[in-house]
Order: structure tokens, then C-alpha cells, then sequence
């Protein structure tokens, strides 16, 4: 996009500094993760670029690291384990969460903004401290070191995402297609699966996203409920950088960042059809 022919220098000097400003800062947080993926195909076991690298010689390039993620056991579980807790953790979490804001979302509802406080507090609540609380809570009622333990604390992290995501949804929200619906026969839940469902289904996908996310990523709560047989990627990489150094960890880093990427590209997808639904034009 070029400038205006009116603008005067001082404008101009402001607009490109502005821009080099916004280069510098993406390039800050965006280069200490791209580092991470070349170190991957490091095919010496060092956390550092080698020679070899540095000259582009082939030999100095391997997935070595690559297949002992896939062959070695423990990240083969881990694996599994995350996938397993974060996609029941969502669905949790994307039902609690869909409910809250569906109740939120009526401005009769007494204490409204008193309980939108108290479902968002895990996002503002030092993971620490939630950590701790669900350790002591969890003990009591036996769900400590259990995956239904994990999965649940997971849940109540993700929450939040769900309700702030479909609460925004809502708010551009026609409730008189939902009392024609009612006015046309329809009972209320049938009124939410064909009315309101459709309408708000892209925020319920990207808060469930956000859910996924949250949960695949968590490491703190799972360093504090859970046991070897619950261990999940991130712990399984905590524990690699404690005990025994790998480079195994940049390409399961860098399989991590791949799909950071696909679920950025899906959120923009899903934000565009929102969009396009409500008729915004960009």
C-alpha cells in the first residue's frame, strides 16, 4: 500500500518507522521459534548449528530425531496421552463453556457480571496457584494421578476460552429469529440445534480450538496431578531437558509449532465466516 501524493516528509518518515518498528518486533518474537526448526534436522546431537549446517552440506542434515520420536516409547505414549486428554478435555469444555454463555448472553440474569468473573478466573489466576488448589482438591476426592483427574483440570482451564469466544458470538446475536422459532411451534431445544446452533457454531469451534490448544500446551497442572502413566508431551519434554538432552525435543518442538500453525490458519478461517455471516466485509 503506497502512500498519498499529499503526504508531507514528516508523515512519511512516521509511517516507514512504524513499519520497520512492527518488522523488528515480529522478527524478535517470531525468530528464537524458527531457529528451532533447522536445529531439528541437526544430524549431530547438539543443540547448535553445526559447520555443516551453516554450508548447507547434505550430510549434515538427518531425521535422525525424527524417527526416535516415533520409535522411542515414551514420546509414542506421551503422544497419546495428549491427544486422548485434550480432545475430552475440549468436549467438556466446549459443553460447560457453550451453556455458560448461552446464560450470560440474557440480560436478565442476576450477578451477570460476578459470575463471567469467576468463569474466566483460570485465565487470570497464576496457573501456579490453580495448580496447587486442583492438587489438594484432586487428593481429596481421589482423582489425583488419574486421567480423569488431568482431563478435568484441563476442562476447567479450557473453559474460559469457550465462554469468552461464544459470549462474543453472542453479543451480535438476533434473539428474535430464537422467539420466532417459538412463536412457529418450536420447542427450546429444538429452537437452539436449528436457530441458534448454526448461527454461533463458529465461536463454538474456535473457543473448543482455544480448548485444545490450552490443554495440549499445559504443563504446570500435570507436573502436579498426574503420574508416568498420565505423562503428556510438554511433561515428556520437560523431563527430556532435566534428564537427558536430546535434540528428540527440537523435532517434537517443531511438530508442536507445525500445528500451532494449522490451528492459527483454522481460527482465521472460522473468523472469516463469522464474518461473512454477520455480512462484515474486509
Amino acid at each position: 500500500m503506497s502512500l498519498p501524493t499529499y503526504c508531507t516528509p514528516a508523515e512519511r518518515v512516521a509511517y516507514y518507522s512504524y513499519r520497520i518498528f512492527c518488522g523488528a518486533v515480529l522478527f524478535f518474537l517470531i525468530m528464537p521459534i524458527l531457529i528451532i526448526v533447522p536445529l531439528s534436522f541437526n544430524a549431530e546431537p547438539y543443540f547448535s548449528f553445526t559447520e555443516g549446517m551453516l554450508t548447507l552440506q547434505p550430510e549434515a542434515f538427518s531425521l535422525r530425531w525424527y524417527e526416535d520420536m516415533v520409535n522411542n516409547p515414551q514420546w509414542v505414549n506421551a503422544l497419546k496421552n495428549s491427544v486422548i486428554i485434550a480432545t475430552c478435555s475440549t468436549v467438556i469444555a466446549t459443553i460447560l463453556g457453550t451453556l455458560a454463555a448461552l446464560g450470560l448472553s440474557r440480560h436478565n440474569m442476576p450477578l451477570r457480571n460476578l459470575v463471567m468473573a469467576v468463569l474466566i478466573s483460570p485465565m487470570i489466576v497464576p496457573v501456579i496457584i490453580a495448580a496447587a488448589g486442583m492438587y489438594f482438591f484432586y487428593t481429596k476426592l481421589g482423582l489425583a494421578q488419574t486421567f480423569w483427574g488431568v482431563i478435568l483440570a484441563h476442562a476447567a482451564l479450557g473453559t474460559p476460552f469457550v465462554v469468552i469466544t461464544v459470549t462474543a458470538t453472542l453479543s451480535g446475536f438476533d434473539h428474535s429469529l430464537t422467539r420466532a422459532a417459538a412463536n412457529m411451534g418450536a420447542s427450546p431445544s429444538l429452537a437452539f440445534f436449528k436457530v441458534t446452533m448454526p448461527l454461533i457454531r463458529p465461536g463454538v469451534i474456535s473457543g473448543g480450538l482455544f480448548s485444545f490448544g490450552t490443554s495440549f500446551d499445559e504443563v504446570v497442572v500435570v507436573m502436579f496431578i498426574t503420574n508416568v502413566e498420565q505423562r503428556t508431551v510438554p511433561r515428556q519434554m520437560w523431563s527430556g531437558i532435566r534428564e537427558q538432552i536430546s535434540p528428540t525435543i527440537l523435532a517434537v518442538a517443531t511438530l508442536l509449532i507445525f500445528f500451532s500453525v494449522l490451528l492459527l490458519i483454522t481460527l482465521e478461517i472460522l473468523r472469516r465466516r463469522n464474518a461473512r455471516m454477520r455480512g462484515i466485509r474486509e
